[in-house]
């Protein structure tokens, strides 16, 4: 008798080994028609995976992260079968799924045309139709090498040769297409239907620089054409809000070959980084923080002690000073640790909370660079709790509370992760229980969901990460919250305790924003350049129909720059009608007209970005208005 325990905690019983596709048709048809993949104790398993003792099984859909992993990876052989049906020259790579799709590399002498993939396409519609079965085989790694050289796959076989001698290769064959892969797939390509080949770019293989110049295209697919059609809109939304192209026309930053990954922040962008700032002083402040400055460059000796020279070396810009080696700070806690250390501390210390907007520099490779979300060097809104053990959850319950208000005020949805102990871990096992239960526990108690993200911790701690959902549904990772018991303990940080002992403290790192600058990249997209007025660069912009009226627009734009409201003055010999335009284009939350009837009447025609053309006010009561948005820091 085998004992199946289902994720809702039902146990069920079965006489005999059993498949994954067998246990979800016994659970349903409707979720065995659904089924991508299952989890078996733990582990990603192919639907085809036997259960021959007791276990703990989950079912996934496409709805499940592993479900569609296992969807778009077969998708991503069908790709591969339908190129070597047109073009059986081509020589296979390697072809996962990723976020939000897959892709495949392949070595043609040629790469592959708009036209092609277009042909690519309708081959995959067919092999679709074809209801071709994907069946798993295996062989021993002699056999599995020499059954690729047949196919001329060196490839693959570069792949196998990797694997160590004693290893069981694994395949799935479709119809006359076979390929190396560890799975899992789906039973049948006849699911996969609403799909989309989306680019062509060249990829070296393997990662390497040394290596041969691959092409890789680039797909995605989805289990319904609505949702597949939705995610393309997005796409095309998301064009027309790229940072980048914003950031060039609202004059904010600029991305200059003189400092590649090290953006130069212009005056617009300059005041919304500063209104940032000025807001995060303000919550912190308010939540009992107090603000620290380190230096941007520190010896070898002090990275060697934190650890990040073992474990994020490659990643730091190293220099020498007399003739002792240094690095540009890649994170700010080192510094943190010795500011600590610069007093004694007592338990009526804690906890002590410092912030600290620290410039930090991380070695990235020119072709992940991207705009302001993948740059060079960035301020990091950084945070140090220092606390007792039973502080723990009441500091984290206040992070997450400070954190949920400041995507709360952008109108950002999130949802939760909690990171657990990765490979390279420092510290003892006992250290890392105590600290994932806390921030457990802290989650817990606030009623807050989270997914467990296995391994993935930082080296010295187990972290909650925040995942923020924008307007147009896309999610970025910008808060979380890292529990560090070995830092203190590196850098000797005591205090004492109510018996008149010395403790270790225990340390929280934190960030809100993450990286301003790309929080900046990510809001600029989220309000597609029109942010809400407390954050604008210009908040009105003031308008003279004429030269006639540039008086009185220099009189109310004085009037408005007085009430502490961001004005320009548009001079300009253009008609009107042009000059509205261009003020709309900027993204101006406020345009004020000023003609003769304005000046005759001391009031001003309004144009306001949520309800056009308003007519004619008071000033005053403009000004009241604008300053009431700026003081609560509306939305729109």
């Amino acid at each position: 008798m085998i004992k199946v325990t289902l994720k809702d905690g039902v146990v069920k019983e079965f006489d005999n080994p059993i498949s994954v596709l067998e246990i979800a048709k016994n659970i349903s048809e409707g979720l065995a028609r659904n089924a991508c993949c299952g989890i078996v104790d733990g582990k990603v398993q192919d639907l085809r995976f036997i259960v021959e003792k007791d276990a703990e099984v989950a079912i996934c859909t496409f709805d499940d992260e592993e479900g569609k992993k296992a969807f778009r990876h077969t998708a991503s052989h069908m790709m591969a079968q339908a190129i070597k049906r047109l073009f059986p020259e081509t020589k296979l790579a390697i072809g996962p799924s990723i976020a939000d799709g897959f892709y495949y590399d392949f070595d043609r002498e040629e790469p592959f045309t708009h036209e092609e993939l277009e042909a690519i396409e309708v081959e995959m519609k067919k092999i679709a139709k074809e209801n071709i079965e994907l069946e798993r085989f295996s062989m021993p790694r002699d056999e599995a090498i020499k059954f690729m050289q047949e196919k001329e796959e060196p490839y693959k076989v570069e792949l196998i040769e990797d694997l160590p001698e004693d290893a069981e290769i694994s395949f799935y064959q479709q119809g006359e297409f076979t390929d190396l892969c560890a799975g899992p797939h789906l039973v049948t390509t006849k699911n996969v239907k609403a799909f989309k080949l989306m680019s062509v770019a060249g990829a070296y293989w393997r990662g390497s620089e040394k290596n041969k110049m691959l092409s890789r295209i680039y797909g995605t697919a989805y289990t319904k054409a609505s949702d597949l059609e939705a995610y393309l809109t997005m796409l095309e939304e998301a064009k027309k809000r790229d940072h980048r192209k914003l950031g060039k026309e609202l004059k904010l930053f600029a991305l200059l070959e003189e400092g590649q990954g090290f953006p130069f922040f212009l005056p617009n962008g300059m005041i919304v980084k500063n209104t940032l700032i000025d807001y995060w002083r303000e919550i912190h402040k308010k939540a009992g923080y107090v603000e620290i400055s380190t230096p941007i460059i520190l010896n070898k000796q002090l990275w060697e002690r934190s650890g990040h020279w073992d474990h994020y070396k490659d990643n730091m810009y190293t220099t020498v000073i007399d003739e002792i080696d240094h690095a540009i700070k890649p994170m700010n806690c080192p510094g943190g640790m010795l500011v600590y250390k610069q007093e004694q501390h007592s338990y009526r210390d804690l906890p002590l909370r410092v912030g600290e907007l620290g410039l930090v520099h991380r070695h990235e490779k020119s072709g992940a660079l991207h705009g302001l979300m993948r740059v060079r060097c960035f301020t990091q809104d950084d945070a140090h709790i220092f606390m007792t053990q039973d502080q723990i959850k009441d500091e984290i319950k206040g992070v997450v509370k400070l954190i949920d208000s400041v995507y709360q005020l952008f109108g950002f949805k999130y949802h939760v992760e909690l990171s657990t102990q990765p490979e390279d871990s420092m510290g003892s096992e006992e250290d890392w229980e105590i600290a994932t239960d806390g921030l457990k526990g802290a989650l817990e108690d606030m009623g807050m969901d989270y997914v467990i993200n296995e391994g993935d911790g930082a080296f010295y701690g187990p972290k909650i990460d925040f995942h923020l959902e924008d307007s147009i549904g896309r999610t970025w990772q910008c808060g979380t919250i890292q529990l560090d018991m070995q830092m203190p303990e590196r850098f000797d940080l005591e205090y004492t305790d109510k018996d008149g002992t010395k403790k270790r403290p225990v340390m929280i790192h934190r960030v809100c924003f993450g990286s301003i600058e790309r929080f900046i990249g990510i809001l600029i997209e989220h309000f597609a350049g029109q942010f809400p007025t407390w954050l604008a660069p210009v908040q009105v912009k003031v308008l003279p129909i004429s030269e006639k009226f540039e008086d009185y627009a220099k009189k109310v734009a004085d009037e408005l720059t007085e009430a502490g409201i961001r004005t320009e003055t548009d001079y300009r010999a253009e008609k009107i009608g042009y000059k509205i335009r261009e003020a709309r284009n900027e993204r101006v939350p406020y345009i004020v007209v000023v003609g003769e009837k304005d000046m005759e009447a001391n009031k001003v025609s309004l144009r306001s970005r949520a309800d056009g053309d308003e007519g004619q006010k008071d000033l005053l009561d403009v000004i009241t208005r604008i300053n009431e948005e700026i003081k609560t820091r509306a939305k729109a």
